[in-house]
């Protein structure tokens, strides 16, 4: 965990709400010198403080200590994609990794193939969209037919799996929270 510049983030918030440093001083009952040092760097206030300066810029108290994320590593670019092949079938990550709650996938599925021999269950609720082709689901003990731009929910626990009984490739986009594979 790297050093986290509260200051910075005082100053950004106050800026953001459209306060000078004399107003936010002024509201937050502290002197201007002080807000100034804050935001410098060169004073750390006391939590009260914080949670002053928080109430009187509308955000929580712990957002000050909230690390910045850096916007690149959330990126993925569609020729890093972290790629996963089990068998005959090909996994893409689209999520940067499998942190978080969320993560989606692209999955790939050859002709004359499934994605397990049986049904199978995780703890995951799971929504998928057929980007290409045609691939039958199993749900519990019933059977549907999806074709490209159709999409389905699989709740948590619920018993499925992807059948590719046609000619060409299923490629199914599907996302899971929380994340499992």
């Amino acid at each position: 965990m790297e050093n986290i510049d509260i200051g910075k983030k005082v100053e950004k918030y106050r800026k953001a709400k459209g306060l000078s440093s004399r107003e936010l001083a002024k509201l937050a009952e502290i002197t201007p010198s002080m807000l100034s040092q804050i935001e410098r760097g060169l004073a750390n206030p006391s939590i009260q403080t914080l949670k002053v300066l928080a109430k009187t810029l509308d955000v929580p108290t712990f957002s000050f200590f909230i690390e910045e994320t850096n916007t690149a590593d959330l990126v993925v670019r569609s020729n890093h994609r972290k790629k996963m092949i089990i068998e005959n079938l090909s996994y893409e990550l689209v999520s940067p990794d499998f942190t978080g709650n969320l993560a989606t996938a692209i999955m790939n599925i050859p002709p004359k193939s499934a994605s397990s021999e049986k049904l199978l269950e995780h703890k995951g609720e799971e929504v998928a969209f057929i980007l290409e082709g045609k691939i039958k689901v199993h749900l519990n003990e019933e059977e549907h037919i999806l074709e490209a731009g159709d999409s389905v929910k699989i709740p948590a626990y619920m018993k499925h799996k992807w059948e590719n009984n046609f000619g060409q490739n299923a490629i199914v986009l599907f996302s899971v929270t929380p994340p499992t594979f």
